[in-house]
């Protein structure tokens, strides 16, 4: 159960923050409702938001796999639910969004993926534990500039996952509309 209200009065823009989220994900994302008490953060983390969603030198299934093993590493269970959503419809296989709580024991990643799995990890403890040796690792097969939008996703990913995990927030039922159901 969430730690702060998500209920707000129906001013101008609140109604503007919901029709804007409910245009782009089909529903108001519970993330934004907990932000919508402070209009400067809200407007920050959208603009934050979408300049992210622009970088494009990383391949965008690593990409995921970063994301998720940190929002895994935090515990953060809505972040969890939505990037399943969210990669799934970005085309991320299934088997390897579904094993990334237990990538270690998974068969379905490549070796850059296990390398930048791990760093992801590395970098979420607290404190961080990220070596030389895991950086010269994804430097054979990243550029700097790949290894930069890596770092910055993973601390992005921090960012929103510890912010949602703090206030409570848990999963939304996005992973749902994901699975195939059965035909009746």
């Amino acid at each position: 159960m969430a730690r702060i209200a998500l209920e707000h009065r129906r001013g101008w823009f609140v109604r503007l923050a919901e029709w804007g989220s409910r245009r782009k994900y089909g529903t108001v994302l519970e993330p934004g409702q907990a932000a919508l008490h402070n209009r400067r953060v809200l407007v920050s983390m959208l603009l934050l938001e979408g300049s992210a969603a622009r970088w494009n030198k990383l391949d965008p299934e690593l990409k995921a796999l970063a994301v998720m093993v940190t929002s895994a590493r935090i515990g953060c269970s809505w972040c969890m639910d939505f990037g399943y959503w969210e990669f799934h419809h970005q085309g991320v296989a299934q088997a390897k969004l579904r094993d990334v709580p237990g990538w270690r024991d998974s068969d379905v990643y490549s070796d850059l993926e296990r390398a930048v799995m791990d760093y992801a990890e590395a970098m979420t403890a607290t404190p961080p534990e990220v070596t030389d040796e895991q950086v010269e690792r994804l430097r054979a097969d990243l550029t700097d500039e790949q290894l930069v939008e890596l770092t910055s996703v993973i601390s992005l990913e921090n960012y929103r996952s510890r912010t949602n995990a703090a206030l409570g927030l848990t999963s939304q039922g996005f992973k749902e509309t994901c699975e195939l159901r059965p035909v009746k």
